[in-house]
């Protein structure tokens, strides 16, 4: 169960006196050598070593596989289309307690019992909302695959949703609402998630409010349930020590006899609403500083050109043009970082970082003149060609590190409709933009006026430009 949202805050870190020191610089020079070599080194194993299968079992339930024996473990991961977009109005909060309740009882199993045979199996399971999605995941030792699977089957089909469950998970989350209804972060992203999406189902708290969770009953759940987890909404990945005959009995036996087809409630696009100024006043040290720009559709043909551009914004950890501006060369903050943030019906650019309060204004203006710029100029050629050798070699390390990561990723591809060979096809996406294309995207994202939202005491002309 968790409570995900979008372009969040980062937590304010304190800001370094001064700009980092010699030994620094060093050390990170150091460290950027050594993952360079990797970085050459790891993706032509990974693509060498990791071959994906398509599986489909006989009644149609299709997964990708990677099979690995070197560790006696299988990983599975998965997602049913549908989340937190799919609460009822009133009762916000329902999909994100219902994926606090699948490990607590299913069929004869009570919550109890339910724990105990997980244990025995040696296994793992857990699942979580996000706005567009349902998610689950399994590890297990490969020895005991018919025990564990046999306990996904029961989660993912029969959950018990017990009332004594129910209520003593409602009164976590209710305990979190309550805390957070205090706490700066929190009542600056719903302030945000509000401005800037309207009405729209992303602008309501995953968690829900005090009356919202409270109206939740068992029948909500049990409504969610069978409208979201159908085989129609599902894409699946599976990693670890089981072949492609026993996956597809295992595919069957856990998601085989479920309804074909998801009757989720329609959700409509959404353009974020920029160009607004959102002050959310504490009496704090640190000021946090979040900033919009438009976005860019996964499956648009500049999407690959506004990924360079991010990467030379804010993406890169040590290279960013605002990582230099605003830590390298000024001390103002401990990190600083552009996303491309892609959801099912909203895209957005989002930069943000924390700084001392009274330098907030300074971090601010640094912050959009750093981007106006990247916006008339465009970036060198040197920066270009080296984020090019960064993002093609750090795909591996960031996506491929463990088999639960290299799951997560597959069901990503999947959901985003990528193909199974994309690993293999995406450092030639890469290669191929040109200069000029990354110069347009940095045109048409960065010269649109940002939403900034400002969270620490009153920043008086912090939204002129």
């Amino acid at each position: 169960m968790t409570n995900q949202f979008s372009g969040a805050l980062t937590s304010p870190r304190q800001a370094p006196p001064s700009p980092l020191a010699r030994e620094g610089k060093a050390l990170h020079a150091l460290a950027t050598f050594f993952l360079s070599v990797l970085f050459l080194v790891l993706p032509a194993l990974a693509a060498r070593a990791m071959e994906i299968q398509s599986v489909t079992s006989p009644k149609g339930v299709t997964a990708w596989l990677v099979e690995d024996y070197s560790v006696p473990v299988v990983a599975v991961r998965f997602v049913f289309g549908g989340g937190s977009t799919q609460d009822p109005v009133g009762k916000e909060g329902l999909a994100n307690l219902m994926t606090g309740l699948f490990d607590e009882g299913a069929g004869p199993l009570d919550s109890e019992a339910s724990q105990i045979k997980l244990d025995d199996a040696g296994a793992e399971m857990s699942f979580d909302e996000t706005r567009d999605g349902i998610y689950g995941s399994m590890r297990m030792l490969a020895e005991q695959r018919d025990e564990a699977f046999d306990l996904l089957r029961l989660a993912v089909n029969e959950p018990r949703f017990d009332q004594a469950p129910i209520d003593r998970i409602r009164a976590q989350v209710l305990s979190g609402i309550i805390a957070n209804e205090n706490d700066p972060d929190t009542v600056a992203q719903n302030r945000w998630a509000r401005a800037v999406y309207g009405d729209h189902p992303y602008s309501r708290s995953d968690q829900g409010t005090r009356q919202s969770i409270a109206a939740v009953t068992q029948a909500d759940l049990e409504a969610l349930h069978k409208a979201v987890f159908a085989r129609g909404g599902l894409h699946v990945a599976v990693v670890g020590a089981i072949d492609p005959e026993t996956l597809k009995k295992k595919l069957d036996m856990v998601f085989g006899d479920l309804p074909r087809d998801q009757t989720l409630a329609p959700v409509a696009d959404v353009e974020p609403k920029l160009a607004q100024h959102i002050e959310v006043n504490y009496d704090l040290p640190q000021t946090s500083l979040q900033l919009a720009w438009p976005g860019v559709k996964r499956k648009a043909t500049d999407f690959f050109p506004a990924v360079l551009m991010n990467e030379i914004l804010g993406g890169g950890t040590f290279t960013s043009r605002l990582f230099q501006e605003v830590r390298e060369k000024r001390g103002l903050a401990y990190s600083v970082n552009s996303s491309l943030v892609n959801q099912d019906h909203a895209n957005a650019l989002i930069v943000t970082t924390g700084t001392r309060s009274d330098r907030a204004a300074e971090t601010l203006a640094i912050v959009r003149d750093v981007a106006k710029r990247l916006a008339e100029d465009g970036p060198t050629e040197a920066e270009l060609a080296a984020t090019k050798k960064y993002l093609i070699g750090a795909y591996a390390i960031s996506n491929l590190d463990s088999s639960s990561s290299i799951a997560a990723t597959l069901v990503e591809l999947q959901i985003d409709d990528l193909g199974i060979d994309y690993m293999q096809r995406r450092a030639g996406y890469i290669n191929a933009v040109t200069i000029d294309q990354v110069k347009a995207a940095a045109k048409k994202l960065l010269t649109t006026e940002p939403t900034i939202m400002v969270v620490g005491p009153p920043l008086a002309g912090a939204g002129k430009g």
